[in-house]
């Protein structure tokens, strides 16, 4: 007796308990997801991108606005390789005095890089815009140098320095004059078709 009666209740509770598991599944059942995460919807923008190409300002256009003063402080990144001043002797780097408009390699006896003395050939001069991209990159603008200084990425700190060593020769070198940066000359050449079309 207490046997069937043992058998029944468990019986009952199996049933109750598949009972109430089959009614969460209708009511709670989900789908597995294709893929794995969430979907983020992004609506599109009805604005079309533009792209913006960078351009090199002149060294004239940046020399316009050069603190000189300011280079005189950048020049500190230079001066445990490089003297300048008249008369001193080298250091690891050549003598600087006199640099701005001297020809490439000039010191007989300073023992220059062959990639330099390469550089040299024809009587090249360190002119505003060879020291531009010289100082701005000097292992790319001459592959092969042995001037280990990875450069002056910034092109303000580059120009105040440009600007200072301009003066630290026998006879200073004027700074020339500023010229259009080349968004300039194509807005300049866009309003003079613009002006012609109208007339």
């Amino acid at each position: 007796m207490n046997t069937t009666m043992y058998a029944g209740a468990f019986l009952g509770t199996v049933f109750v308990v598949m009972t109430v598991g089959l009614a969460s599944d209708a009511i709670f059942s989900h789908q597995a997801p294709e893929q794995e995460g969430f979907a983020i919807i992004v609506e599109e923008s009805e604005g079309t991108a533009v792209a913006v190409e960078e351009v090199d300002v002149p060294i004239s256009v940046l020399l316009a606005s050069a603190d000189a003063s300011n280079g005189e402080g950048v020049f500190r990144k230079c001066q445990s390789c490089h003297n300048i001043e008249s008369g001193a002797g080298h250091k690891t780097g050549p003598n600087l005095w006199n640099i701005v408009g001297k020809e490439v390699a000039l010191y007989d006896e300073f023992r220059y890089s062959q990639a330099m003395q390469d550089y040299a050939e024809g009587g090249t001069v360190w002119d505003f815009d060879s020291l531009n991209n010289f100082l701005a990159a000097p292992k790319d603008y001459i592959d092969g140098t042995s001037m280990s200084f990875a450069g002056l990425p910034r092109d303000g700190e580059r120009a105040d320095l440009i600007a200072w060593l301009a003066t630290q020769n026998d006879s200073p070198v004027a700074l020339p004059e500023p010229e259009a940066a080349p968004a300039e000359e194509a807005a300049a050449e866009g309003d003079a078709a613009e002006t012609t079309a109208t007339e």
